[in-house]
């Protein structure tokens, strides 16, 4: 019997939209974001550079980066502290900021190696050390995974790579596409798949962001240049969802809005979870689609339609959550204790 074909996020997307009980698409919400992110295109508040002007990111310059940004996106999931834990922060930074604060800090002070032969077989207490919070009781979610997801990179690398990611760039020749597929194929820590109704589905958050963060970091040059960066679709994580409802372009249901207002945390592949995913990257994909269009319609714009992609939409959703925290604060996000985001 033939092994039934894993759609890939954009195909998957399309379907789980076609099929989702609680999670609704509206067309108001997807223009008025295109709206938005045409304004930020011409203010080049959305642009490509914005990734590498942030100082916790690694520059390019540093021969190490590609390496880093493959450590980083490695342990890129699940921050948000459980019940009454006390939220892990780095240098007063929370979440994935303070995930680049504690390995910029380790790598600076020689604590910590982007070779994949130091951290391939890393002890327990010195990556408890590296990811050592502010506060001493505060410790970082899901610590034990993120472990074990770096001893299997690592000797991964090690095996097949001769010890650098900047090879499995190589090998892809300048296709986002190809490297998507390398990086899941061999890397199962970032095989974000799911069942939905009858069909095997995938997202891949932690696997297209490591590229978009390479071509960001970049500049869509050198080791960053994929002639085919559109095919990398938005980085389904808990976060961006919440900024789609606030715009309106996503809809829950009120079994699902109750489920996510009493903070239940849920089954990583479960239907509710697998719709709130697939959804936010059709709404995406809509933002997009609509956003080329206006670009198109208006040359009087010194706009070119490759100017946006998924990726700056998403960097661009994933920034106003964190400028406009306060006022998202009664939209609910939906929890799940996972490795994939």
């Amino acid at each position: 019997m033939a092994t039934q074909k894993t759609l890939n996020p954009r195909e998957s997307a399309k379907l789980i939209a076609s099929l989702s009980t609680n999670v609704f698409i509206e067309k108001t919400g997807i223009q008025r974001i295109a709206q938005e992110v045409l304004r930020g295109l011409k203010s080049r508040d959305v642009h490509i550079d914005n990734f590498s002007q942030h100082n916790l990111h690694p520059s390019k310059h540093d021969p190490r980066t590609v390496d880093w940004i493959f450590l980083l996106d490695t342990l890129n999931f699940c921050f948000w502290p459980e019940g009454d834990d006390t939220k892990w922060e780095v240098t007063k930074h929370t979440g994935y900021f303070a995930l680049c604060a504690a390995l910029k800090r380790a790598i600076s002070q020689k604590q910590l190696r982007t070779e994949p032969y130091f951290y391939s077989e890393i002890t327990k207490e010195d990556l408890e050390f590296i990811l050592q919070g502010d506060n001493a009781s505060a410790k970082i979610p899901l610590f034990m995974e993120r472990l074990k997801c770096l001893h299997e990179i690592g000797r991964v690398l090690t095996k097949k790579y001769f010890g650098s990611f900047v090879n499995c760039i190589y090998s892809c020749k300048n296709s986002a596409e190809k490297l998507l597929k390398l990086i899941v194929t061999d890397f199962e820590c970032f095989r974000d798949e799911a069942d939905y109704k009858g069909h095997k589905v995938s997202f891949y958050k932690r696997a297209q962001i490591l590229i978009g963060d390479i071509w960001a970091c970049y500049g869509g040059k050198g080791l960053g240049e994929f002639h085919d960066i559109d095919k990398i679709t938005m980085f389904a994580d808990y976060r961006v969802p919440q900024v789609l409802v606030h715009f309106g372009a996503l809809r829950y249901s009120k079994y699902l809005l109750e489920i996510l207002q009493s903070n239940t945390v849920l089954t990583p592949g479960s239907p509710l979870e697998v719709e709130i995913r697939g959804c936010s990257i059709e709404v995406i994909e809509q933002v997009k689609d609509e956003v080329k269009s206006l670009i198109e319609a208006s040359p009087d714009l010194a706009l070119k339609k490759s100017d946006c992609n998924a990726i700056l939409i998403d960097h661009f959703l994933w920034d106003y959550r964190r400028q406009h925290a306060e006022n998202l604060e009664s939209i609910p996000f939906h929890k799940v204790k996972s490795i994939y985001y």
